[in-house]
């Protein structure tokens, strides 16, 4: 799509995700047995026909570059277009909900400067979802907006959510914490070209700000739209909504909403073996991705790549990352076991649904 070029930030993190980001950044964790957050936004991107596309770094950004590469296995290894590795600033590393801080826009002016796309689509890496761009496009220029914002209308009380706030059909705010019913910001929108360049002469002063920080009291200045996302989408800001939101893989439906068949969600290839089921194993409502060996009993849990567990060991209710080993006797449940770990014979390992242990990753 000629129109469209695409930023994704992923230089930001929170300490409410604990030592799971201790060793990689927020935008590289692990979900879903063999894929990373930030494979979200670069395949909706690219499945709506974005073939340029700027990835905004963290400091620590060794994870997501081993990850993404080139961009090869989402066709982004071109030489007109393709993926743009850009720097972010320190400024870009926060917490909350700053995760379009205008600095890290501004230090990148030429990317957008050099590009002759009137639009611009950003997003965060830190939602899953699978979102068609083209839908948030014809709807931003059918309402000549200035910017478009899309929500999710939101079916549980949350605080960490941005709520949109509207008046006369445009948004007049944008602040934290959401009731069920309310409009959630799920992080991703269009923005013109000319107005993003306009932005960073209005605010140079202020520009370590996120955008919609900064655009208070400013929304009367801005034809600021929305637009509705009506499929599943989960934001990921702390240990609980990375945990749930791999658990809900394992509901009826939401996989197969997410996963679609004709808008994959794209990731770096490992060649591995077909899982091997050992004689007597038991598996119940898990996910179980290519290259692991099942001797034990998986129930309603999510196993990455790789993992060994083996006979006598129970694994329930929990999260098992790539090349761990459950020795027999094993017991885990409300748990993720970071990668590389190896679980002893007869260990047990027990959080709750409200206090989930972290194992930290080994390597």
């Amino acid at each position: 799509m000629k129109n469209l070029v695409g930023i994704i930030t992923a230089n930001y993190g929170t300490p409410d995700l604990n030592i799971l980001t201790n060793k990689r950044t927020m935008a590289s964790l692990p979900y879903s047995g063999r894929y990373r957050l930030i494979d979200f936004p670069l395949s909706n991107m690219v499945n709506s026909g974005i073939n340029t596309i700027g990835l905004i770094q963290p400091a620590r950004y060794r994870s997501i570059i081993d990850h993404v590469g080139s961009g090869k296995e989402w066709d982004l290894d071109k030489k007109r277009g393709g993926l743009h590795i850009l720097p972010g600033t320190s400024y870009g590393i926060c917490v909350g909900n700053e995760k379009f801080v205008i600095r890290d826009f501004k230090i990148n002016d030429v990317f957008f400067k050099r590009s002759p796309a009137p639009y611009i689509v950003i997003s965060s890496a830190s939602i899953i979802n699978n979102i068609d761009y083209t839908q948030l496009y014809k709807a931003h220029v059918e309402s000549g907006a200035d910017i478009t914002m899309a929500y999710k209308v939101i079916s549980n009380d949350n605080e960490n959510i941005l709520k949109i706030e509207e008046a006369g059909g445009k948004v007049v705010d944008v602040v934290k914490g959401v009731k069920k019913g309310d409009k959630a910001f799920i992080e991703c929108f269009i923005i013109n070209r000319a107005t993003l360049l306009n932005i960073f002469e209005w605010f140079n002063e202020i520009d370590y700000l996120d955008l919609f920080e900064a655009l208070k009291g400013s929304y009367n200045k801005l034809n600021v739209k929305t637009f509705e996302y009506v499929g599943y989408s989960r934001c990921i800001f702390d240990v609980d909504s990375y945990f749930e939101g791999n658990m809900d893989l394992l509901k009826e439906g939401i996989a197969e909403e997410l996963f679609k068949s004709n808008s994959r969600i794209l990731t770096k290839v490992q060649d591995s073996a077909p899982t091997k089921y050992e004689r007597g194993c038991h598996v119940r409502n898990s996910v179980v991705p290519a290259g692991c060996k099942i001797a034990g009993t998986v129930e309603n849990s999510v196993i990455f790549r790789n993992v060994i567990i083996e006979k006598g060991a129970v694994v329930k209710n929990s999260i098992i990352m790539q090349n761990c080993v459950i020795k027999s006797g094993a017991q885990i449940e409300y748990a993720i076991i970071d990668k590389g770990n190896i679980i002893g014979e007869g260990l047990m390992i027990k959080g709750t649904s409200d206090d989930i242990f972290i194992k930290e990753k080994n390597e």
